[in-house]
């Protein structure tokens, strides 16, 4: 193996060494071309070597490229703010800079708690979330996640946090419920958990609007994020919502809340929003939080170095400006049908496909052994592993997981593909997709 002096991911391999983006496509440096189905990690928004995204980049680093936030603030974060709350769900009144999602979330729990402090609340301690969630890698944002692999070893260092079931179709609705009766289900549970903590002693409800990496693409059933608002509101309660992987328009709306007909008290944003252009995250906080920080000590008590970056605002803003002026909202909702309808015709009736979910360019397949029992596959064989090293024989890039059901058991594959894909790639990424699954599956099956 050659040598490398990056401590990687994975220290037994070595990935191929990209050297150029187009569009839908990374190419590597033996000249092969992967078309990007996954986004990087959902990320990659408007594909690789946008021209207006890298000309705003250019103009802002002959200008400027950094000020600390301590001293200064700059006119491009200023437009990035003002663009993004012109945008938001109802109430949000600023946005809090970041260089990614977890720090996104760690910032929001940070500020939950201040608040809670500020307004003469200080005994609000708890944090509420939900099983097979992700939330981050920082501390904070490990502890409220529901991530059991990527918690296991951290478990020491973590903040205590209360867990009750994600909403997940698929495995939790049971036969003769409906999914209206099933969300009512969730939201009891959440209640009892509320009550058991004392809803006075709860700072906020976190949670993914659309599940992502962990289980999947896990889309919440009709009235469950109403009923969640109206619990949060009852208790006084925040709502934070992590729209870090499906926000910024990648469910077919810019938030992803959009569709759940509320709005959250904080909602924390990243990968959509920079488009992978440059490392940016983003809070965005209702008015009540930040009046009362105003009225108070003044000063939200949180920082860090690159906090609102020059570079970064410039390319998130271009990103946003362009999805903006060329329709790609619409395209994400057109684009999506085209997904949805051949991941259905092609492996509705695969053996080992149990689930397709999703919205907009945001999907999930759920993989099982038998279809009718909705077993899984044994986790010693990796079978997410063996199609992600099947799809990139294929010159395609997905991203397979496992531990899909409890942290432990299941795989699954997620698919977040640019929204500037065409008709044609879209087809492509099903075959591939088809051509990997069904390479992988002959190896265990």
């Amino acid at each position: 193996m050659p040598v490398t002096r990056i401590l990687h991911r994975q220290l037994q391999h070595l990935p191929p060494r990209a050297v150029s983006g187009l569009g839908a496509w990374i190419t590597d440096e033996q000249g092969r071309r992967y078309l990007d189905a996954s986004g990087g990690a959902a990320v990659s928004c408007l594909g690789h070597g946008h021209p207006e995204v890298l000309h705003a980049m250019h103009q802002q680093i002959d200008r400027l490229a950094y000020a600390h936030t301590s001293f200064f603030t700059t006119e491009v974060a200023e437009q990035l703010a003002d663009h993004l709350v012109a945008h938001a769900p109802e109430g949000m009144s600023h946005a809090y800079f970041v260089s990614g999602g977890s720090e996104a979330v760690e910032a929001a729990l940070k500020l939950a708690r201040q608040y809670f402090v500020e307004i003469g609340q200080p005994q609000r301690r708890h944090f509420i979330a939900r099983r097979q969630s992700y939330h981050g890698n920082t501390l904070g944002a490990l502890a409220v996640g529901g991530n059991a692999w990527r918690r296991a070893q951290f478990r020491p260092l973590l903040i205590e946090v209360e867990h009750v079931a994600p909403c997940y179709p698929y495995r939790g609705c049971a036969p003769d419920e409906s999914p209206e009766q099933y969300g009512q289900r969730l939201l009891r549970e959440l209640e009892a958990a509320i009550e058991r903590l004392g809803g006075e002693n709860v700072i906020a409800f976190v949670a993914e609007t659309v599940g992502g990496a962990t289980a999947g693409v896990l889309t919440p059933v009709p009235g469950y994020f109403k009923g969640v608002r109206e619990l949060c509101d009852r208790h006084g309660i925040l709502l934070i919502l992590d729209e870090v992987m499906c926000g910024m328009g990648r469910t077919g709306t810019l938030h992803a809340c959009e569709q759940e007909g509320i709005s959250p008290d904080l909602l924390t944003l990243a990968k959509g929003l920079g488009g992978g252009y440059q490392p940016i995250g983003a809070v965005l906080a209702q008015r009540h939080i930040v009046a009362a920080l105003s009225a108070g000590s003044g000063l939200f008590q949180h920082g860090h170095t690159y906090l609102g970056h020059a570079v970064a605002c410039a390319a998130a803003l271009a990103v946003q400006q362009v999805i903006e002026r060329e329709h790609l909202l619409h395209a994400v909702r057109l684009r999506g049908q085209q997904l949805q309808q051949e991941l259905q015709a092609t492996f509705a009736l695969h053996p080992h496909v149990g689930d397709i979910r999703g919205r907009g360019l945001f999907w999930g397949l759920e993989l099982v052994r038998e279809r009718r029992t909705k077993q899984w596959f044994d986790p010693t064989l990796r079978l997410h592993a063996r199609i992600k090293q099947a799809a990139m024989a294929q010159g395609l890039m997905v991203y397979p997981m496992g531990g899909t059901v409890d942290g432990q058991v299941g795989d699954h594959i997620l698919l977040a593909p640019p929204y500037i894909v065409n008709e044609a790639e879209v087809t492509q990424i099903v075959q591939r997709l088809r051509a990997a699954l069904d390479t992988a599956l002959l190896e265990i099956c």
